[in-house]
């Protein structure tokens, strides 16, 4: 996806006068590389502008920004990407949504300033030694929590309270997925529930895996947090009400699309974070004296839609909890 386009969709910068949106002599660029496609990642895109504009830095005005995709998910071709961005050149490059993408930058420069935004634990993938201390060319927002996968599954235990056996939905391309299968079983097995690991990496498999899911009758599925499921909302929420199978998602975009129930970060807030640290090292700070950021606020949300398309009924008690409720 090419500046243009980025500009016309987000909105308003189309009112800009022509003589803004041309870069300007010295302007610095901001590079984005990321899984999926502008209409998918619109609303955390607007979160990275938010961040970058917090920190003093407007598109068109004294910041150009250059953004390549990967729609298909085919992996392989972000290395291509990021070297592309690199040669443009780049100030820094914000990699988005995957450990894949943060992966394939940080394989291409060590010189780029690069500001990751994703759900992996990034020192057990290897992008970073520390939090704190995260060194080298790389910081950014980290999603992911130790706590997050027994929350989920309490609530889901909640939403269906005779649920004994969970499937987990994961995509075995992504380097996360062993260390967070191995987390969700540990944890479904500490209160009492039998979990089975069910892989898609493309979107027919994910129609096998929940014929699959229905087949093994599962009473209830969780969708681990992955870039490439993110870009299946659609379907995910078609499948499950086809199945008639609750299903718990990780933020709250996956309800919005019809999916019944997340709980997750406040996605919008964790980009603009993002956003934020990539207008710091535009002002001259280093990747490495920058922690990596944590998510400190997560959402609920409910769609009463879907929970009634698949003949759920939700506990009162639950919804009063919600941060977000969708009728």
């Amino acid at each position: 996806m090419r500046r243009r386009e980025f500009i016309t969709v987000l909105g308003g910068a189309a009112t800009w006068p022509l003589a803004a949106r041309a870069q300007q002599p010295g302007m610095p660029v901001v590079g984005i590389l990321g899984i999926g496609s502008l209409e998918s990642n619109t609303r955390v895109l607007a979160g990275l502008h938010n961040g970058l504009n917090e920190g003093g830095f407007v598109e068109g005005r004294n910041v150009s920004i250059e953004t390549r995709w990967e729609a298909e998910g085919r992996y392989e071709r972000l290395m291509t990407l990021a070297a592309d961005l690199v040669r443009r050149p780049v100030n820094v490059l914000i990699a988005m949504g995957s450990v894949r993408s943060a992966q394939a930058a940080k394989a291409t420069t060590t010189a780029v300033p690069i500001v990751f935004a994703n759900g992996s634990d990034p020192v057990r993938v290897g992008l970073v030694p520390s939090l704190n201390r995260p060194g080298g060319n790389l910081t950014g927002v980290s999603f992911y929590t130790s706590a997050l996968g027994p929350k989920r599954l309490e609530l889901l235990r909640e939403l269906v309270p005779q649920a004994t056996t969970i499937a987990l939905l994961v995509n075995p391309t992504n380097p996360v997925t062993e260390g967070d299968s191995k987390d969700m079983e540990a944890a479904a097995r500490s209160i009492g529930q039998h979990m089975f690991v069910v892989r898609a990496g493309n979107e027919k498999e994910i129609d096998t895996a929940f014929a699959t899911i229905s087949g093994e009758r599962a009473d209830a599925l969780l969708v681990n947090v992955d870039a490439f499921f993110s870009t299946r909302r659609d379907q995910l929420a078609e499948l499950a009400i086809r199945y008639r199978i609750p299903v718990s998602y990780n933020n709250r975009q996956y309800v919005i699309a019809g999916g019944l129930m997340s709980y997750g970060d406040n996605r919008l807030d964790s980009y603009r974070q993002a956003g934020l640290y990539a207008a710091r090292v535009l002002k001259g700070e280093k990747p490495a004296e920058l922690p990596v950021m944590q998510p400190t606020k997560f959402e609920l949300a409910i769609n009463l839609k879907a929970a009634k398309a698949i003949g759920l009924e939700i506990s009162p008690l639950l919804l009063a909890r919600a941060d977000e409720v969708i009728e």
